[in-house]
């Protein structure tokens, strides 16, 4: 890549530190036989100059990267991570790379920290699912030629190639058909809703609304950021008005069980429409109607575009959308109660 910058070596950190390369590798070995302002130099030096210290060594290939692909997805326990992680998996290991993967439980905090984890075993291209606000820290490291791939959502503050799903087709679809099924009390209800694929999934549900006249949506539509607050309690606030909605279109899968959940307390599971976005294990079984992808395609997608940009890193970045569509089970095609519309 024209005007790629070189890692900078041990040898460089101890010059800039004023010290012996032995002393650098005894602060990323064993600090504590180092003074603390010896260490903190070297620190110092090394976050200038962006040295990572190189845990795979021995496994480098020339051009000082591993055949490793560092992955950061969110919560083990979300279907949706681990097919993705299934694709990327699948994918590298016909081209002859490993995969190393990392999670964020889907805190914002946490994400630069592994992702400085990840970057320091030298991988060779780094795929994330982006939760914080920010991803410029990552700026430098793509000038060293690292590729970084963003899933699901667009990096922010970053030239990154991205894959996405077309989501403010598949809430655009969905609203629709319950539109054409004669709901107009419509609810759209997500946690956490601050992320890119909330925000058009969210846009494609007022464009629908919007097109069959309807543009007050705002008191049917819970968009909340804050994981501690119980889907279930939601959706049962939601269904209290007096003006309750008819149907709802939850934004991801924990929000369609909390709704399935909510619906059997109130004792009118069958009575009220529900499309959710994200498929699950059960939802076929449960009969829901969901927005579906395929998200081991996605992984894939992610895992051959980083092995492009690795044999191929100038060009232009890409944003690429991925299909959804709309899988009826029975929840989604209710018509609203005989004068409830």
């Amino acid at each position: 890549m024209s005007g790629q910058q070189q890692r900078a070596t041990l040898d460089d950190v101890a010059r800039l530190a004023g010290v012996s390369s032995k002393t650098v590798s005894r602060v990323f070995a064993d600090r504590e036989l180092v003074s603390p302002a010896t260490v903190e130099r070297v620190l110092t030096a090394a976050k200038r100059l962006r040295f990572r210290p190189n845990s795979l060594a021995r496994n480098l290939r020339r051009g000082g990267s591993t055949n490793t692909i560092g992955f950061i997805m969110g919560e083990l326990g979300n279907p949706f991570y681990y097919k993705v992680a299934a694709g990327i998996e699948q994918e590298l290991a016909r081209n002859g790379h490993a995969l190393l993967v990392a999670t964020t439980d889907d805190t914002p905090d946490g994400e630069e920290r592994v992702a400085d984890a990840l970057l320091a075993q030298r991988i060779g291209a780094l795929l994330l699912i982006p939760v914080a606000d920010d991803q410029s820290y990552l700026e430098g490291e793509r000038h060293l030629g690292t590729p970084v791939i963003a899933i699901d959502r667009p990096a922010r503050n970053l030239v990154a190639d991205a894959l996405v799903l077309e989501n403010h087709r598949g809430a655009f679809e969905a609203t629709s058909r319950l539109l054409a099924l004669g709901h107009r009390r419509i609810a759209y209800a997500c946690n956490p809703a601050a992320v890119y694929t909330q925000a058009e999934r969210v846009r494609g549900y007022r464009d629908a609304m919007a097109a069959a006249g309807i543009h007050d949506t705002h008191r049917w539509e819970r968009l909340v950021d804050d994981r501690s607050a119980a889907p279930e309690q939601l959706v049962a606030d939601l269904f209290a008005r007096d003006d309750a909605p008819t149907a709802i279109i939850t934004g991801n899968n924990r929000m369609t069980i909390g709704a399935l959940r909510a619906f059997r307390a109130r004792g009118d599971a069958d009575a009220i429409a529900l499309i959710g976005f994200d498929d699950f294990d059960t939802a076929d079984v449960l009969g829901v109607s969901v927005i579906s992808y395929d998200p081991v395609a996605l992984g894939r997608q992610a895992a051959r575009l980083a092995l492009e940009r690795i044999g191929e890193p100038a060009g232009f970045t890409k944003q690429i959308e991925l299909p959804t569509w709309l899988v009826e089970r029975g929840t989604g095609e209710r018509p609203p109660a005989e004068g409830a519309q």
